[in-house]
């Protein structure tokens, strides 16, 4: 599989337009273009939003798609929240199926998959529409076969902690939307140049939130801390997955806020973890914060065995090893 993560994609998506009154019957048709008016809404306005999950193949050769319906429920809200026109359940539960049954060979061995990339676009040409949203749209599901994220790698991360700064406006932090990621682009390339840090962990008002693309845990003494949900920041499918395993290994999990203060403490910790949660790396293991001009080791630096145990355990039911006792696998 050749090119970096995300940049192969099956020839063929499932698409269906959205043209004012109604949705056209979903279709099968080429990947590489999409006929879009220049004019279009999400090209001036950013209406647009899309999903991250991954379909993997078992032992047996069956294929399972990991916790679809979270994530089809998370995009309709996205739209919902973007004005987009809304769209029925069972339509994009059946496009996510039908595409990934088309290219169900094209499925990697684990620790392969099949990364699945729905996304809701705004079309209405309408360069007037700022404060108004768009009343046409399409909806599409590429596809695109990934290999290991770590590439065999357990190199932890650096973060730069931004106090009082947003990764995006609060009110639009639950939307899945290709404007967030770009707000946070800046200070990630300026936390790049000026400290060498893999991504800024942003810290409004002093209280850790997220990273650009990723939630945040800490782990200490036992016990997952993790920002509350709320609208100001991602609701992560793969965050809530590793919250309710890790109560299963007998963690005791605290969704409340942290104080950068607490966090430097207890990172510092010899048995302290922090990890950035999301589909593509499961886990991700950090090992250095950054804070006012000055370096933090995370525990002993290297990936802690707790964030290590939890991946292992996500993979494995994931990958079929494991016995799925939450039903979050559909077989396609």
């Amino acid at each position: 599989m050749a090119g970096a993560f995300g940049t192969v994609f099956m020839p063929e998506m499932a698409i269906t337009w959205f043209d004012g009154n109604g949705w056209s019957t979903p279709q099968m048709v080429a990947s590489d273009s999409i006929p879009m008016h220049p004019g279009a809404h999400v090209l001036h306005y950013a209406s647009t939003c899309f999903e991250g999950l991954k379909a993997f193949r078992h032992d047996d050769d069956s294929i399972h798609i990991f916790r679809m319906d979270k994530n089809i429920a998370r995009f309709q809200h996205s739209s919902e929240l973007l004005g987009l026109p809304a769209m029925q359940t069972e339509t994009v539960t059946q496009m996510i199926l039908d595409v990934v049954r088309k290219f169900a060979s094209e499925v990697p061995e684990p620790p392969g998959s099949m990364y699945i990339r729905p996304t809701h676009i705004g079309t209405e040409p309408a360069i007037g529409k700022a404060a108004a949203p768009s009343s046409t749209s399409a909806l599409y599901i590429l596809l695109s076969p990934v290999g290991d994220y770590f590439s065999g790698s357990n190199s932890t991360l650096r973060l730069l902690l931004a106090e009082n700064a947003m990764r995006c406006a609060p009110h639009n932090g639950m939307i899945k939307s290709g404007g967030n990621y770009a707000s946070a682009l800046q200070p990630i390339l300026k936390a790049r140049e000026s400290h060498s840090a893999d991504q800024v962990l942003f810290c409004p008002d002093g209280l850790v939130q997220e990273t650009g693309a990723a939630n945040f845990l800490l782990i200490e003494n036992n016990e997952l801390v993790t920002k509350p949900l709320d609208e100001s920041f991602l609701h992560g499918v793969t965050r809530d997955s590793i919250l309710m395993l890790a109560k299963d290994m007998g963690l005791t999990v605290s969704e409340r806020e942290l104080s950068i203060e607490e966090l430097v403490e207890r990172a510092q910790k010899s048995d302290a973890e922090a990890a950035l949660s999301g589909t593509a790396a499961v886990l991700a293991p950090v090992g250095t914060l950054l804070h006012n001009d000055q370096s933090y080791t995370v525990g002993n630096g290297k990936a802690g065995k707790l964030t290590l145990a939890l991946r292992e355990k996500l993979n494995n039911i994931q990958w079929g090893k494991a016995s799925d006792d939450k039903g979050w696998l559909v077989k396609v």
